[in-house]
């Protein structure tokens, strides 16, 4: 009977499809024929379009595909809107419909066309059937690529007649609220902008783009406001747009980015000039004297040379009495901003990565700290009774309640660091961007410090990353001690405990001490422990207006590929690539396969010197920003530190040691060569050689040839050793260091872009 039964059911399944089918084929003929008749009658037509909207998505969409593109040109409205309503429900109905939909390039156009109609309902229904294209990746490609954009911009700007400067916040949102077809023009709109690629937004008119932007950031303001206002509810007005704040925030974000921006900047200029031309030490000294190796305090700064760095940013505070207060109500016009994977060079997966964090408020320990230190050298945070601030898993994001209790934390002896500013400011940024091409590094951080008369910040700490400390406005007292280890640390690598100092003994065997005034700024290389406070009220040297300190700190961040290593293992990178071009034509599969290992052992026995020689870890100048006055001076310096290098690989590099580090990274299933997995961005359409890097290998050779790997280790190092060139690396060793530049480049413009919006008055 079960059997039976089954049979019936798939029987009776069978019929309706095919009477279903019959009854489409049925549809779509007498569709056909009422468009091709000479009347066209409208209400025919009205009909089977109801009819064929019932039925899908079972109906089959295929045939009637060719007569949507005609039917969107009616003269009827109410055959437009429905076919409109069709293309929508089919491109919501299934991947493949949508897909269908999409590949049409007449209806596509139908679409673009009709969300510019003068007929209110033509262009909503248009608008309502582009955001159901957009529900699949296929769909929104496709509206890109034939302009929407563009198309949707200008009906969006059209709608916004009056001036933006002469339209409050409120206002304009209230307009936007109430007008459903501003409501759809923007969701499409920052739909498509948050798919395209870069080179995409940037096919957008400038212009365009540029007063839509305006337009966004008028509502991205008043988001952020209500944001900060209300956390539970979060923002109610924002919400009814059917928008959410991290997709607004990701378009303004999207919409800065400067695909064609110039790499080259003469902001070095400026930082030479106001840190080195106008203090004790020059910049050429500084390089080989003073860099990465001691403290220096560069003082007798001419006021001038500071003014035109830091005046902006120093303007925007205020006056000095009462920057105290000012700071927590700046706190509430600046936004998160989340840390980019240091090895991602691809914006849009940076954004793509970090879209939910963008226009977030600021989080505890990501962006701020409020703490103190106390006499015994022990940290306090402000806000430890709230949450726990060593816990990173549920970051705390401040609210109203928080930023008004930093004025109060502050007169009780916490001082408040805020992380990012040179995402926050222009001016800072400028400055940033300078300091980083002095010294040939992708980027440079900036960190703000503001504390009170007569204490202590940060515990004395050491640092990964060199830092310019420049005082602003007060006075702080600063002791450096000496590196227990002359080894520099590495970013993201730990480093020894600082617990052997002396704790609170403030005397120690080579510890310096410096007054910082304003306009000073104190050096501190990576790896030298440090700290600060400030004097009492009653010191004879502390200004009794003022009484609390405020300095930025300048980060310059080596990262791996940009130290003297990373340069040697682009140099073999370079030479192996030049080399496997002539074995290609050997057809020797052993001596492929010998050269292969030797090569990748190489690499290994590069980085096992480098994790102990301090040549090695050292920042690589090679792509630093040069004056013409001192560029032979340094060029010809990076020269003698290169041959040096290669003479300390002929001699130091040993094949048992980097086999014994690939066997045992072998066992662990570790990549050993994963500390230079960043090499991969070297390619590109200038090198099509490959390199060892992206060949096969037998991992037995080593153990079944071994003799004869050995040998092809030493040839590949003498061969290197004597035949490598400096000037044969650097062009490549910049390329690498342009892309790193770009995407830093491009984040920053992004934060600079939300900031600006919420500052703007």
């Amino acid at each position: 009977m079960e059997i039976g039964g089954s049979l019936a059911k798939k029987n009776m399944k069978k019929q309706n499809r095919s009477m279903r089918r019959k009854q489409n084929q049925k549809l779509f003929a007498i569709l056909l024929a009422a468009c091709c008749s000479e009347s066209r009658d409208p209400i025919l037509i009205k009909k089977c379009l109801n009819e064929l909207l019932r039925r899908l998505p079972r109906a089959p969409l295929s045939p009637f595909l060719s007569l949507l593109p005609e039917l969107l040109k009616s003269n009827y409205t109410e055959i437009q809107r429905e076919s409109l309503e069709i293309i929508g429900a089919a491109a919501i109905a299934s991947i493949e419909m949508n897909e269908k939909v999409a590949m049409e390039d007449e209806i596509v156009e139908g679409l673009i066309s009709n969300c510019g109609s003068t007929k209110p309902e033509i262009a909503m229904a248009a608008c309502n059937a582009m955001l159901d294209l957009s529900t699949a990746s296929i769909g929104r490609r496709r509206l890109v690529e034939f302009s929407a954009i563009k198309s949707l911009l200008l009906c969006f700007i059209q709608e916004s007649e009056t001036p933006v400067s002469t339209v409050s916040l409120a206002e304009e949102l209230k307009l936007i609220e109430e007008d459903e077809y501003r409501i759809l023009l923007l969701r499409c709109a920052i739909t498509l902008v948050n798919s395209c690629s870069v080179e995409e937004l940037h096919h957008i008119p400038t212009k365009l783009s540029e007063k839509f932007t305006e337009l966004l950031k008028l509502v991205w303001r008043a988001a952020h406001r209500q944001q900060l206002c209300s956390i539970s509810s979060g923002c109610d007005q924002i919400r009814k747009l059917g928008i959410s704040i991290s997709s607004l925030a990701e378009s303004i974000f999207r919409l800065s980015l400067k695909y064609d921006q110039d790499p080259r900047s003469k902001d070095f200029e400026n930082v030479k000039k106001s840190i080195f031309d106008s203090g004790e030490v020059s910049i050429e000294q500084f390089l080989s004297e003073i860099w990465e190796v001691s403290p220096m305090l560069i003082a007798n700064i001419s006021e001038a040379a500071m003014r035109s760095m830091f005046s902006p940013f120093v303007k925007y505070l205020g006056r000095k009495e009462e920057i105290p207060k000012f700071i927590t109500s700046m706190l509430k016009d600046t936004i998160s901003c989340p840390a980019m994977a240091s090895d991602d060079l691809d914006i849009i997966h940076v954004i793509d990565e970090l879209k939910k964090e963008l226009g977030c408020r600021i989080v505890y320990n990501q962006d701020i700290r409020v703490v103190k230190t106390s006499c015994g050298g022990r940290e306090s945070h402000y806000f430890q009774n709230q949450f726990d601030s060593s816990c990173t898993s549920t970051p705390h994001v401040f609210g109203i309640d928080d930023l008004k209790k930093c004025e109060e934390a502050f007169n009780q002896g916490y001082s408040i660091a805020l992380r990012g500013v040179e995402f926050r400011f222009q001016s800072i940024a400028t400055i940033a961007n300078g300091l980083a091409s002095l010294f040939g590094q992708p980027s440079a951080g900036v960190n703000m410090y503001l504390t009170p008369s007569n204490s202590q910040g940060l515990a004395r700490h050491s640092d990964d990353h060199c830092v310019f400390v420049c005082q602003l406005i007060g006075e702080k007292k600063w002791t450096i001690f000496p590196r227990s280890n002359s080894q520099l640390p590495r970013l993201y690598e730990p480093f020894e405990s600082l617990h052997d100092l002396g704790g609170e003994s403030p005397e120690i065997n080579g510890c310096r001490h410096f007054l910082l005034k304003e306009g000073d700024v104190l050096y501190i290389p990576r790896g030298f422990p440090h700290e600060a406070r400030t004097g009492a009220a009653d010191d004879q040297n502390i200004d009794e207006n003022i009484g609390f300190s405020l300095h930025l700190t300048l980060s310059v961040e080596v990262e791996p590929p940009f130290e003297w290593e990373g340069f040697m293992q682009v140099a073999m990178h370079c030479w192996d690539k030049k080399v496997l071009s002539l074995l290609r034509k050997s057809n020797d599969s052993m001596e492929w396969n010998l050269h292969v290992l030797a090569v990748r052992l190489m690499h290994v026995a590069i980085k096992l010197i480098g994790d102990s020689d301090l040549a090695f870890r050292k920042a690589c100048l090679v792509g630093a920003t040069a004056l013409p006055s001192y560029k032979t001076h340094l060029s010809n310096n990076q020269n003698d530190v290169f041959k040096n290098l290669v003479d300390r690989i002929a001699n130091e590099a040993r094949f048992s040691d980097a086999l014994r580090h690939t066997e045992s990274a072998a066992r662990r299933n570790e990549d050993p060569l994963e500390h230079i997995k960043w090499i991969a961005e070297m390619k590109g359409p200038e090198s099509s050689n490959i390199s060892s890097l992206d060949c096969d290998y037998n991992p037995e050779l080593s153990s079944s040839t071994q003799i004869n790997s050995e040998a092809a280790f030493l040839q590949v190092q003498g061969r290197f050793c004597n035949e490598i060139r400096l000037e044969e690396v650097e062009q490549q060793y910049k390329a690498l260091l342009e892309k790193y530049k770009k995407v830093r480049r491009q984040y920053n413009d992004g934060m600079l872009s939300l900031h600006s919006a919420i500052t703007s008055s």
